[in-house]
């Protein structure tokens, strides 16, 4: 060991050289314990093409060992050779000890490749070979996770939890409160963040825990936790759009409104944060604040159809039709598929007394709203107005089966076909 540690020694201090020679005389004349034991060494400091000289020399004398077969095979990992990596862990033998710590790198493998089912296979292999061991229970969680079945994610942590809190310096009540937020059961999932913060703190936890809450319900906790991360770190962008959510959800408006504005100051590329700044100033009255966040929402994102759509019902409240044009045309430009967006111009182009338009308009936009009594009602008006008394017909027609007893309708119909 006096030589291993001396080469480790000279690594530290960057005599690479000096080291090197030594490491030459243990590879070539060495004793076979010293090249394992440096081998080991080496790879944990990531001198990886001389710990794989190492590994390859010992299997040249124990050509079947499990344990010289996973290092070399983990060394190649790390070299990115993850195919020779394959093939070395296939030759360990189903009794050798090391075997089933040789199918969980084969289950990383086969995970990284895609090859999913071979990777649980690999898994199931090792947990039937040891079914006690936790760090199997574990993998099969990580990888359940992954692939979305947080069930089965689920049953895995809960049989770690039974024995360990932590594991590879990993926080299991974390890992599952995480499955079961995922999978859906929120109130389920507080406890385990709560168990998990208790034994230490970490950001991403909070975040979580105060993320889970909110969709759990328990505005409170959420405000709670997320006001507590930003007091920890402000430049945490994720946390203000949550937070103000749920002080909207409280009715707390001004508060969730300024709130939203402390995330922009953080993150004015976020159009989510704009979207919300624009729907809470709405609701607090602040229409041209609304407007200005709307349209910074769509600058961010040209084909944020959700902020356009928005942006256009103040527009139209506030009969600025040709700014309603406007950002049709803009979402027209951006190929954004969204039926609301011909009704929308419809109105406008009748309103600006672009007649033939908006008929044209109104025609396409009947494709998907003929079953909407709003639109129809509209629709019909406005062929009243053209003189297009047959077909305003066929749509009060229409109306009347949508609503029978809306005498408005019935009238309008009668006048229609008196004199058809």
């Amino acid at each position: 060991m006096e030589k291993i540690n001396k080469i480790i020694s000279l690594l530290e201090n960057n005599q690479h050289e000096e080291a090197m020679k030594h490491y030459q005389q243990i590879l070539q004349k060495g004793h076979n314990d010293d090249r394992f034991h440096l081998g080991e060494k080496l790879l944990q400091l990531g001198f990886l093409e001389e710990a794989k000289l190492l590994f390859e020399r010992l299997l040249k004398t124990y050509p079947e060992e499990g344990e010289l077969l996973v290092l070399l095979a983990e060394t190649l990992m790390e070299l990115g050779d993850e195919e020779q990596a394959i093939l070395e862990l296939e030759k360990i033998h189903e009794n050798d000890p090391s075997y089933p710590q040789g199918l969980l790198l084969l289950a990383d493998l086969y995970q990284m490749e895609g090859l999913y089912e071979v990777c649980e296979r690999k898994l199931l292999m090792a947990k039937e070979k040891l079914p006690d061991e936790i760090i199997i229970d574990f993998a099969l969680g990580e990888f359940y996770s992954e692939q979305g079945r947080f069930l089965e994610a689920i049953d895995a942590y809960k049989k770690v939890l039974e024995e360990k809190d932590e594991l590879a310096s990993v926080s299991i009540n974390e890992r599952l409160a995480e499955a079961l937020s995922a999978g859906g059961a929120f109130e389920e999932a507080l406890p385990f963040y709560e168990k998990s913060l208790s034994q230490k703190l970490e950001i991403n936890t909070l975040f979580n825990y105060g993320l889970t809450a909110l969709q759990a319900g328990q505005t409170r906790t959420a405000i709670e936790k997320l006001t507590e991360l930003k007091e920890l770190d402000p430049e945490y962008h994720s946390l203000y759009l949550y937070l103000a959510k749920a002080y909207e959800k409280e009715e707390e408006l001004t508060v969730a409104y300024q709130t939203v504005l402390e995330g922009i100051k953080q993150d004015d590329f976020n159009k989510d944060l704009f979207f919300c700044a624009g729907k809470l100033a709405l609701k607090t009255g602040k229409e041209t604040e609304a407007e200005q966040h709307f349209r910074e929402a769509i600058v961010l994102d040209p084909e944020f159809s959700e902020a356009a759509l928005t942006l256009n019902k103040i527009l139209l409240k506030q009969e600025r039709y040709e700014d309603v044009l406007e950002i049709v045309q803009l979402m027209e430009a951006e190929d954004v598929e969204e039926p609301q967006f011909l009704w929308d111009a419809a109105i406008a182009f009748w309103h600006t007394e672009e007649f033939s338009l908006a008929l044209n308009k109104y025609q396409l936009a009947y494709t998907y709203f003929k079953n909407d009594v709003e639109f129809l009602s509209d629709y019909g008006y406005f062929l009243i107005e053209e003189g297009k008394r047959e077909d305003a017909a066929e749509i009060f027609s229409k109306l009347l089966n949508l609503d029978p007893l809306n005498e408005e309708y019935q009238d309008i119909l009668q006048r229609l076909t008196e004199n058809m």
